[in-house]
């Protein structure tokens, strides 16, 4: 199976607005551009018309927004100090924010529901992406914890090994929890379980990683992993989940026999759950650059509406994945 091009076929059935706020970027305009010919979303593009066209008529279906000239401006900056002031937030800071920081602007305009999601982070860093997210979208009611997840898609056979399933892993968190302790590990897993099946479709089964598998060695980051099992096993008893695993009796079948022969999840996990943002982000960089794997993300969890980041890395393709799973994301 295609991962991104399914995603794009779904997004289709109910085409969502997206914002891509980056537009001083050649990166975005690219992919603005394709997924306008694709026709898997709607685009709001924030800047100078000008600017962002330039000779580029595949951009003529974007709606394009200078939030210098928009007749929204009055209307955010009250939105924004309804939802700030308690924190100090001034007429005048929410003003300069709007006007002069498109990543406000372009929360705004999902919070407002005239955009479904935003996509951003190809120039900003995360922190400053998230920021403005939860200033003014916030968190979902039902979630305790914003995390991300990466979907890595595996191709087959990467240096022979056999693994079992559609070659769609789930990565989480690689890029903004830093330590979980054992409760933000359990939240990390059950928001994973959600977004993994809500994209993929399929049942998601739940490895809690460690450099231990069944008490193989004895350390207090092992004792976390295991505290955090308990945490969901309350939480939510009725999701696949197991640990501490080592990565490979985690995904391989014959290690995952051995080493742990009495776990339904060993040797077939899909949702991968690092013990941090170390052990996360080396592993999703390694698999990406090393096995060619397809890496969409970082993608967040627990936000009250899609907003998702970029790594500064990437390029035009994935920024057009990323849209494509926001799109989804708003649909679902």
């Amino acid at each position: 199976m295609d991962f991104i091009n399914d995603i794009k076929n779904r997004a289709k059935q109910n085409l969502k607005t997206i914002v891509l706020p980056e537009t001083s970027d050649i990166r975005t305009i690219e992919a603005a551009a394709k997924i306008l010919q694709e026709g898997f979303a709607k685009l709001i593009l924030l800047g100078d018309k000008d600017k962002i066209l330039g000779n580029n008529a595949s951009l003529d279906k974007a709606k394009i927004i200078n939030p210098k000239e928009s007749d929204l401006i009055e209307k955010y900056i009250d939105m924004f100090m309804e939802l700030r002031s308690h924190k100090g937030m001034t007429k005048e800071k929410a003003r300069d924010l709007l006007l002069n920081d498109t990543l406000y602007f372009g929360v705004a305009l999902v919070k407002d529901k005239e955009a479904d999601g935003m996509v951003a982070g190809a120039i900003n860093s995360t922190a400053n992406v998230l920021r403005a997210a939860l200033q003014i979208v916030g968190t979902a009611k039902d979630t305790k914890l914003v995390s991300s997840i990466f979907f890595m898609v595996v191709p087959e056979t990467p240096f022979g090994f056999q693994y079992k399933g559609s070659g769609i892993f789930a990565f989480s968190d690689c890029a903004l929890v830093q330590e979980p302790n054992c409760n933000e590990l359990a939240q990390i897993a059950i928001s994973s379980a959600k977004t993994f099946t809500q994209i993929t479709g399929e049942e998601a089964k739940v490895a809690l990683l460690s450099h231990s598998t069944r008490a193989s060695a004895k350390h207090c980051k092992i004792d976390k992993v295991c505290s955090a099992l308990d945490v969901v096993k309350e939480l939510n008893p009725n999701l696949q989940i197991d640990g501490e695993l080592q990565l490979d009796a985690a995904i391989v079948p014959s290690v995952g026999k051995s080493k742990a022969p009495d776990s339904s999840i060993a040797g077939n996990a899909n949702v991968l759950i690092f013990p941090d943002i170390d052990a996360g982000n080396i592993g999703y960089k390694l698999v990406q650059r090393l096995a060619k794997a397809e890496a969409y993300g970082p993608l967040t969890q627990g936000m009250a509406q899609p907003i998702n980041d970029l790594s500064r890395g990437c390029n035009s393709d994935d920024i057009v994945g990323t849209v494509a799973i926001t799109a989804l994301q708003a649909n679902n």
